[in-house]
């Protein structure tokens, strides 16, 4: 029997966080493609630092002439992100900071396994394991403690950038360490939160102050108890933040992306990749699965792996393990009802999602899960719309 009492602490970053400067480019690359093109190809890795970006990969839409129009307008994308995330420092400005724009045409060896071709399905577009998960513990179906870590920091974003906080500046960390009982979360024990500001002259404790109502604002009443501990900003002045103090890049940021460690991750990262790379897509698609079920009470907790070979359109695997709270039917059982609910193809995965939109830009701040789905089709994996198939295929 796995533990019912114990503490589990996840992080977040904020939008302003180097490494989340360059997911959300990536992203912002990406929509423009997709907008241009549903079908487009796109593998876009940014890395800022001090003053500079650069961004490369590999881009393709329906001719070559098409692809070079697109990439013209490749920086003013990266300009408008840093823009809006709010990035006005004198070594690190959207107006002035060197762009330097690597992007060129896929290879045609890899397009080649994954494209449709005569009697041949799209394949997917690399090897991999994907993993997805729910728990019942939030209402969003996710684990609390990277839940609420992701909503602390939105909040501050909210304040800093309508103006009621303007000494708040884009880059932040946060860490919640929450305390269960019975299985279930019920308390902060600790609060980390490192976030930038803009006078040398706030202290920790000032710092403090002003984060403070937020945070208890958006944790759930009675968590923060006289024996919370707090660390906001502990090593002091934090004026020098993002590119400028410390170096950023697209995809090193997946824990903090899916379920903050609480459940498996296969490795492969999401921001700037098109729906037919399946370490987006199929995680995607595992997180739908792993929901539908925890949301159908057919189990408390549900992980779902997936694994594909690229060029190949049907998954290798399907594994579902919900932990020991699904009493009433067995895992294996799920799986073969996931096999009846869902095409799990690279193509049956984008149609079904309805992935091929230009809705991926949002995604690179705050989780790719536990969002709202959106009416425009932007996170329509969160959609528990299978409940009642899985219900009727078992």
């Amino acid at each position: 029997m796995s533990r019912q009492n114990y503490i589990f602490t996840s992080e977040s970053v904020s939008e302003g966080h180097p490494d989340k400067v360059c997911d959300r480019i990536s992203d912002a690359v990406l929509d423009a493609f997709l907008s241009e093109e549903p079908e487009a190809r796109v593998a876009c890795e940014t890395f800022a630092t001090t003053n500079r970006v650069v961004i490369g990969g590999e881009v393709g839409l329906g001719t070559k002439k098409k692809t070079k129009a697109m990439l013209r307008s490749v920086e003013a994308i990266a300009r408008e992100c840093i823009r809006d995330i709010g990035y006005e420092q004198d070594k690190f400005h959207h107006g002035t900071c060197k762009i330097t724009n690597l992007l060129h045409q896929q290879s045609a060896h890899i397009a080649q396994g994954v494209d449709a071709k005569g009697n041949k399905d799209e394949g997917a577009g690399d090897q991999g394991i994907m993993f997805g998960f729910a728990t019942n513990e939030t209402p969003e179906l996710m684990p609390a403690p990277i839940h609420y870590a992701h909503a602390i920091l939105k909040r501050l974003a909210e304040v800093r950038k309508d103006g009621t906080e303007p000494t708040l500046l884009p880059d932040a960390k946060s860490q919640l360490s929450v305390r269960y009982v019975d299985g279930k979360p019920v308390g902060v024990t600790s609060i980390v939160l490192s976030h930038q500001h803009s006078d040398k002259k706030q202290t920790s404790a000032r710092i403090r102050d002003i984060v403070e109502p937020y945070i208890r604002e958006v944790l759930p009443e009675g968590w923060i108890d006289a024996e919370t501990k707090w660390h906001v900003n502990p090593t002091g002045i934090f004026v020098i933040g993002g590119p400028d103090g410390d170096a950023g890049l697209t995809g090193r940021k997946i824990i903090v992306d899916t379920y903050g460690g609480a459940a498996p991750h296969g490795g492969g990262a999401f921001s700037g990749k098109d729906p037919t790379k399946v370490d987006r897509s199929a995680a995607y698609a595992a997180r739908y699965l792993a929901k539908n079920v925890v949301a159908s009470g057919l189990a408390n907790k549900c992980t779902i792996q997936l694994s594909y070979a690229i060029g190949v359109s049907e998954p290798l695997s399907i594994y579902c393990d919900t932990h020991g709270t699904g009493d009433d039917v067995h895992d294996a059982d799920i799986e073969k009802a996931i096999r009846a609910v869902m095409s799990l193809t690279p193509r049956g995965i984008r149609e079904h999602l309805e992935l091929n939109k230009p809705i991926y830009q949002r995604t690179a701040a705050y989780g790719h899960f536990g969002r709202a789905p959106e009416a425009d089709g932007g996170f329509s994996w969160e959609k528990t719309d299978l409940v009642a198939q899985l219900k009727a295929a078992l």
